[in-house]
């Protein structure tokens, strides 16, 4: 590979030392990168918390397990294309600019989140119901597979290099607020009306809100513009310049070592804001309002750690964060899901917190990294195609396998067995193999 020694470590030179007082610019790149983090995830956390809505009125079985499965393998379904998305949005973003292609997946993905909440139920058109919502999960994954890594890269390059792990983690640490928000307004709402008023039209409510919520997001990036790193680039691209074509000539091993390193962190993620509010519910034996009490104050807590993680991960490195995060996962995923399914409340938000803090650890090295690892001139392709890659095969399919390792075995907490494993693996890919420390890394 020819530039593997562009991603040795290198340390920040001292006239880089970032500046106190961020500009006005910054400010609105940093919340106009946290508001799509915020949206883009809203969607996908909103589905996986009204799963149980979901499996009764689009997937009708007598069997509830086989519902939520087929619920849960509908919302599998948009990861599948989220590479394909990465792939055309990421070659669009280094060719045009990023700031105009997150206008357009940002937009997408409200669109198609509101028409969710107009969609008829399996009892008033069929199967046209499920098949409708499995084409708006995918309108959603494509346009996600854009937003989920333009949004960082757009923050990456306008961040100080000291403060890119902080400045990452603020933007990732928006997509755990959706499942917070949407659990409380759920919660609201179902506290609000009767169960039979919730489940005919009152869950629709938190879908509708999407699209204008999509669009303050686009006004307030169009009010930024693209970085100098990025314009830099762009000077030296020639007419015959192929984002993909270079990405896969250069970049494979990094985009190897990205599919690993973050589909550790998908699949945390989405246990923890995709899963856990049905998996209570159904192995836990606690209600949905208790269920998503608990959610909403580990996510909370996620929100609130992973910006400290990101600030750690500038002093130390992103190796040391990803090594002791991977480690911490590896130990504590068991006893994690062996308390959330503990059928106690109180045990159950335990368990829920004592996931989120190992998350937080490793996401103070892996958030930055796998935008940092790549350059300026194909870094949205490439970790938009990695990214995605790792989050279609280990998040996406994450509450699936969960589900049917619990069907299968007959024990709760199965998928504890599965986080810990994948944990491991990470472990020993991260300390044995070439993965390199990014921290300072130019270019």
């Amino acid at each position: 590979m020819t530039t593997t020694a562009a991603i040795a470590p290198i340390s920040p030179p001292a006239e880089t030392t970032p500046p106190k007082k961020l500009t006005g610019l910054q400010k609105r790149v940093l919340l106009g990168g946290s508001i799509g983090q915020f949206i883009e995830f809203y969607d996908f956390t909103l589905y996986g918390l009204t799963a149980v809505i979901f499996s009764q009125l689009f997937f009708p079985s007598t069997d509830p397990i086989l519902a939520l499965l087929a619920t849960f393998a509908t919302f599998g379904v948009a990861f599948v294309v989220r590479p394909l998305g990465g792939l055309f949005f990421g070659s669009l973003g280094d060719k045009i600019g990023r700031r105009k292609v997150l206008a357009i997946t940002l937009l997408a993905i409200g669109t198609a989140t509101a028409c969710m909440g107009l969609l008829p139920t399996f009892h008033q058109i069929g199967f046209w119901a499920p098949a409708l919502l499995l084409l708006l999960r995918l309108v959603q994954g494509f346009s996600a597979g854009g937003e989920s890594v333009g949004a960082p890269s757009f923050v990456f390059e306008h961040a100080p290099i000291g403060r890119r792990g902080l400045w990452l983690n603020i933007t990732i640490a928006a997509t755990a607020l959706p499942s917070v928000f949407a659990g409380t307004m759920i919660l609201i709402l179902s506290q609000s009306m009767s169960d039979d008023s919730f489940t005919a039209w009152g869950w629709r409510l938190p879908f509708l809100i999407a699209l204008p919520l999509a669009l303050f997001g686009v006004w307030i990036r169009s009010k930024t513009s693209e970085s100098k790193s990025f314009t830099d680039a762009q000077a030296t691209k020639t007419k015959e310049f192929s984002p993909v074509k270079e990405t896969f000539r250069e970049n494979k091993l990094r985009m190897v070592q990205v599919i690993f390193v973050m589909g550790l962190t998908a699949m945390g993620f989405y246990f923890l804001s995709a899963y856990f509010v049905a998996y209570v519910q159904t192995t836990g034996n606690l209600s949905r309002e208790q269920s998503l009490l608990a959610n909403a104050a580990a996510l909370a807590l996620y929100a609130v750690l992973l910006p400290i993680g990101g600030h750690i991960g500038d002093k130390v490195g992103r190796k040391p964060m990803l090594i002791a995060g991977s480690a911490a996962i590896a130990v504590l995923a068991i006893p994690s899901f062996m308390l959330v399914t503990s059928g106690s409340l109180p045990l159950a938000l335990l368990g829920q917190m004592l996931f989120v803090i190992p998350l937080c650890i490793y996401g103070g090295g892996c958030y930055t990294f796998f935008v940092e690892i790549f350059t300026t001139r194909t870094r949205f392709t490439s970790a938009a195609v990695s990214y995605n890659l790792g989050y279609a095969i280990f998040g996406g399919t994450a509450p699936l396998v969960g589900t049917a390792l619990v069907a299968s075995s007959g024990v709760s907490f199965a998928p504890g067995f599965y986080m810990a494993g994948a944990a491991a693996i990470v472990l020993l890919l991260v300390t044995l193999t070439k993965v390199p420390e990014t921290r300072g890394r130019l270019g």
